[in-house]
């Protein structure tokens, strides 16, 4: 965040990856949406993008690489942003994202350092995506289980946007690649807080989602994320070893995850309604930190 004015800042991101849909213009959609994420969760308004792309020409059409070019321009224009140009390379393996700058309100931004014990965590996006990425890979993922997965990682975290500027949220993140955990656990960090979550409460995009993870259909990202998260999390003795899992599974483009002061709830949940949210769950909520080093409680 770069600050212009009292009343203005910049709001400066990148980020790409490779593939992870066989569908070009999915992909490029995907990548567009990760990309923006970051802005919408620290509450500000995308305004132009530039694309970042590396291809492997001899393997790749121009066809195809303009596809992925299309879906990612799809996204940026559904975010009201403007595409203002790129750079492309050469490269053994296809990447693709977007550099972003948005604006916010200094005093309206959000982020990690700003939860406050009492606070209510709503989660605006089911998880699970990086356990179908890995279906998807082993050829056990059915069409519709996809198609959701595209649609979760597809969607715009548009409500961060209009939940910051109504000053109704001071601390979110979005869920990405580090897990549910361990985003959770940075904004405690962060904030000198402690959280509860309730398992059960958790939105899955798929009931599939939980066998896969019982026959440890499972990425490396994941486990790791689950090895770190154990050292400050505590798990309560009901809380069945596939949730731990799927708390900790690493997620491409997820959703915002807000700590909402209980008497903006209901604004927010209206806001995430109005945006055709994918979910608006409250999962836990925001303690004061004791002197326990476990920054999180699963129930």
């Amino acid at each position: 965040m770069y600050r212009l004015t009292d009343d203005l800042a910049l709001v400066q991101t990148l980020d790409f990856f490779t593939p992870i849909v066989d569908d070009p213009f999915l992909y490029g959609q995907i990548a567009a949406t990760n990309s923006l994420s970051d802005v919408y969760a620290m509450g500000g308004r995308p305004i132009t993008a530039m694309n970042i792309m590396a291809v492997p020409t001899e393997h790749l059409s121009l066809e195809t690489i303009n596809e992925i070019l299309k879906g990612g321009a799809d996204k940026v224009a559904e975010a009201q942003c403007a595409m203002v140009g790129g750079h492309t390379v050469k490269n053994p393996e296809p990447l693709y994202g977007l550099s972003v700058t948005g604006l916010v309100h200094p005093q309206r931004m959000m982020s990690n350092g700003g939860a406050s014990p009492g606070e209510v965590l709503v989660l605006t996006k089911p998880i699970g995506s990086g356990i179908i990425s890995t279906a998807i890979k082993r050829g056990l993922a059915s069409d519709e289980v996809i198609s959701a997965s595209v649609k979760v990682m597809s969607t715009l975290n548009t409500p961060g946007t209009a939940i910051a500027e109504q000053g109704l949220c001071r601390a979110a993140t979005d869920v990405t690649g580090f897990g549910l955990l361990g985003h959770l656990g940075n904004i405690c960090k962060t904030s000198n807080v402690r959280a509860v979550v309730n398992s059960s409460m958790v939105p899955v995009i798929a009931p599939e989602v939980l066998e896969w993870i019982d026959a440890d259909c499972v990425p490396g990202g994941t486990k790791a994320n689950l090895e770190v998260a154990e050292t400050f999390t505590t798990f309560a003795d009901g809380v069945n070893e596939r949730f731990k899992v799927l708390l900790a599974d690493a997620q491409t483009s997820g959703g915002l995850l807000l700590c909402v002061p209980p008497a903006h709830l209901e604004n927010v949940l209206n806001i995430l309604r109005d945006h055709d949210a994918l979910s608006s769950s409250i999962i836990g909520e925001i303690h004061a930190a004791d002197d326990d080093a476990r920054r999180i409680t699963v129930e």
